[in-house]
């Protein structure tokens, strides 16, 4: 992960990147709803700490279905990371078809607030998060 490393765990490691002021997010293997809401709780920390406004959220490394935290994470989490000061989401699908199903029921809810977006790799999330200007 480039930049900053500002936690890592066995399920999640959230680095920012300084020059882009980006935060970077990278889940790792199975999720659990207890795992989810747990790095979504590290995330906020840091979008208040550095007030960061955009997030590359990367579930390519997401190996396991995580149904469980999808509505808490569209009902409870997102209306709190837009107030933390997110404003544009690039949410880069796992190849795991069961975890991109979870985002998808998450994002169905709808983010009010907060553009975000899907992609299939981090470069094109990437250059989408670069090109947002506030």
């Amino acid at each position: 992960m480039r930049g900053l490393i500002l936690t890592e765990e066995p399920h999640i490691t959230i680095g920012y990147d300084v020059v882009e002021d980006i935060l970077l997010v990278d889940w790792k293997g199975n999720q659990t709803k207890e795992s989810v809401m747990d790095g979504c709780e590290r995330m906020l920390v840091h979008l208040k700490k550095y007030r960061i406004s955009k997030v590359l959220n990367d579930n390519t490394h997401v190996t396991s279905i995580w149904d469980d935290a999808s509505e808490w994470v569209a009902v409870d989490w997102f209306p709190r990371m837009h107030k933390a000061g997110c404003n544009f989401f690039a949410w880069v699908y796992s190849p795991n078809l069961y975890s991109k199903l979870s985002a998808d029921k998450s994002l169905s809810f709808g983010v009010k607030g907060i553009v975000a977006t899907t992609f299939d790799d981090l470069e094109t999330a990437n250059a989408w998060l670069k090109a947002m200007d506030l």
